[in-house]
This record gives structure tokens, C-alpha cells and sequence, in this order.
């Protein structure tokens, strides 16, 4: 049975419903599943992993040295598919890291309900950097230890072209690629779409539709996921579909 709604629209309505009622959102996770027709937030989740896994088709492409992009509008699942991503990374066994500025590790638990992240085990399962300030020297510093196959996903992209003090957002992602390259390891910018996008002309955002506010070289990228309204769609910067 497949659902109706995308999974990150029914986890942002238990999130709704969990503010306004005033209970645990484990349980207006679990009162939306049975709406759904299943018993518990857990059984919806564990089948509807089976129908698609869009984080292990993505980590599937993650191969050392990737630099990628997983972009979309506010709202429609990129941080939660990003952590999903790492999730499956480090249950394969590769080291995860997740680094933003706009998180703190309760709301990282509350994004990806069920992800057993605790303090003490943070190093072992999904390694966190949170900061105010996030800047490519910051990452490169995080992760100089970094071992080969590690996946890192850094929350956003544009978030590293706000400090003048810090180098153009186009040196910066050039140092990361080539950090990512040094160390053999996969770096996944989340990243803001511009709000000219029009989904009445296209139904999916891509390499068009980042917004930048400098210049940057979308050649450095190896390829760029674009997710709306539950839909993923790969593409490389040439804007042919990646198949």
C-alpha cells in the first residue's frame, strides 16, 4: 500500500499536530500512521523503505571524491533525505559526518524520527558539527582526519557565502573538491532553490534554479539531486538526466 503523501509531508503534519495537541511527536507520528492505515509510525516507515530508498540510490553514487548537491525548496525533505543519506552511509559501515548551522542535535533527532543518535555513541554512529560559523576551512579542519570513504553532508551551501571575512563561495568549494579528492571521501551541499522557480513550467528544480549570490563554478559538481514535492531527479550540470 503506498501512501498518499509524501513521507516528509506526513512527519511535518505529526510535527503540526504534535505542537497543537500537545503531545509527543512519536505519538502524532504513530496517529498519522494509523490515518495511513498502519499500526505504527515504525511499520509505515520500515515498508515504505521498501517501495524506495532515494538515500541508498544517492549514497549509491557517492563514490570517493564526489562533491555533489542536494537542492530544493524549503519544506520539501532535503535535510531529512541528507540525513537519511548518512544513515545509510554508516550503517554500511562508511563514517558520517553532518555540519550546520541551523541544527542542534535535538533537532536533528526530531527531522529523522527513529534515528537512534545519542550523545555518547555521536561519534560512532553520525559524527556532528554545529556551528554558527560554517566556512570550507571549517569543514577541512572537522574532517582532516577523516577516513577514506566518509560521507559528509554540509547544510548549505549558501550558508558559507554570508562572512566577507571568509573567501568567495567559488574558492571555497574549490578547496572542498579538492579536499574531497585528497582524502577520498564524499561531500553532499545541501542547497537553496531561488524562488523564481515555477513548478507549473518545470516539475522539478535544477542546476537553473540554485540560488547564488556570487559566482561559482557548477562544473565542480559532479552531479545535482533535485527534490520537489517528494520527487527526486538527477542531473548532471549539462542538465541531462543522470540515469
Amino acid at each position: 500500500m503506498r501512501l498518499k503523501a509524501p513521507i516528509y509531508r506526513l512527519k511535518r503534519q505529526a510535527r503540526v499536530l504534535s505542537r497543537e495537541s500537545g503531545i509527543p511527536l512519536h505519538k502524532a507520528l504513530d496517529e498519522i500512521a494509523t490515518t495511513m492505515g498502519y499500526r505504527s509510525w515504525s511499520q509505515l516507515a520500515k515498508i515504505e523503505r521498501s517501495y524506495d530508498r532515494p538515500a541508498a540510490r544517492i549514497l549509491s553514487t557517492l563514490k570517493p571524491g564526489t562533491l555533489v548537491t542536494l537542492s530544493a525548496r524549503p519544506g520539501h525533505g532535503k535535510t531529512v533525505l541528507g540525513l537519511e543519506i548518512l544513515k545509510e552511509a554508516a550503517s554500511s559501515g562508511r563514517s558520517a559526518g553532518f555540519v550546520s548551522s541551523e541544527f542542534s542535535l535535538r533537532d536533528v533527532r526530531n527531522k529523522v524520527p527513529g534515528c537512534e543518535i545519542e550523545t555518547s555513541k555521536t561519534d560512532e554512529q553520525l559524527k556532528l558539527h554545529l556551528s554558527d560559523r560554517i566556512a570550507a576551512s571549517y569543514v577541512v579542519k572537522q574532517y582532516s582526519n577523516a577516513a577514506a570513504g566518509a560521507v559528509v553532508v554540509i547544510d548549505f551551501l549558501q550558508v558559507m557565502d554570508q562572512h566577507r571575512s571568509d573567501p568567495p563561495i567559488g574558492e571555497q568549494v574549490r578547496q572542498l573538491k579538492q579536499f574531497a579528492s585528497d582524502k577520498q571521501m564524499s561531500i553532499v551541499f545541501l542547497s537553496q532553490i531561488h524562488r523564481s522557480f515555477n513548478p507549473e513550467e518545470r516539475s522539478v528544480p535544477d542546476f537553473r534554479d540554485m540560488r547564488k549570490t556570487n559566482p561559482l563554478d557548477l562544473g565542480l559538481f559532479d552531479v545535482g539531486f533535485f527534490l520537489h514535492e517528494g520527487v527526486l531527479q538527477a542531473q548532471s550540470v549539462s542538465e541531462r538526466p543522470v540515469r
